[in-house]
């Protein structure tokens, strides 16, 4: 008898604590975007300056919410443009975020980096598309521990909130809706 009610709390317990990280989901609403949807939303040539540069959409990744607003990127192919070795990825906001603490509006970035001193950091550099203008600079720290290694990976915020460039990954939070 003893064992049955102790069995009893424990599945109550598993309920109760699955039910709370369905519910922490929901609350952030927010999840992987696939390979179709960012193919939607991503252009084939992003518009960056004056020129519209092409696309490695397999390096494609994003996130999407409960009201279809997406926050994605790609890498740029910038070889023959005039933005070789200032931008390297498209960045596409549909509401507003903190990347490693610079504020970005939703609108469309182009953002590229420099390796800092002794090789743990990236400073990376974030520009309107369409002006060029630098909006800010942040760092990115080299990840902890093995990790794959990504062109471009941004994890939802209930999983990691980082964006991750290669071994490189910087903080974001996202703001209201």
């Amino acid at each position: 008898m003893i064992g049955r009610s102790i069995l009893v709390g424990l599945i109550a317990a598993c309920v109760c604590i699955a039910g709370q990280d369905i519910a922490q989901g929901q609350r952030s609403g927010w999840r992987q975007a696939t390979d179709g949807e960012l193919a939607t939303i991503l252009p084939a040539r992003a518009p960056v300056e004056k020129e519209h540069i092409e696309t490695e959409m397999r390096t494609a990744s994003g996130i999407v919410n409960a009201h279809g607003h997406y926050i994605a990127g790609v890498v740029l192919l910038t070889a023959g443009y005039s933005a070789d070795g200032k931008y390297s990825h498209y960045f596409l906001v549909q509401v507003p975020i903190k990347v490693g603490g610079i504020a970005l509006k939703p609108g469309e970035y182009a953002f590229g980096w420099t390796r800092g001193q002794g090789g743990d950091t990236l400073s990376v550099h974030f520009h309107e598309a369409a002006s060029g203008v630098l909006v800010g600079t942040t760092d990115a720290h080299r990840i902890a521990g093995s990790s794959r290694v990504e062109s471009l990976h941004i994890w939802p915020p209930n999983d990691k909130a980082i964006i991750q460039i290669g071994r490189f990954s910087i903080p974001y939070e996202i703001g209201e809706d």
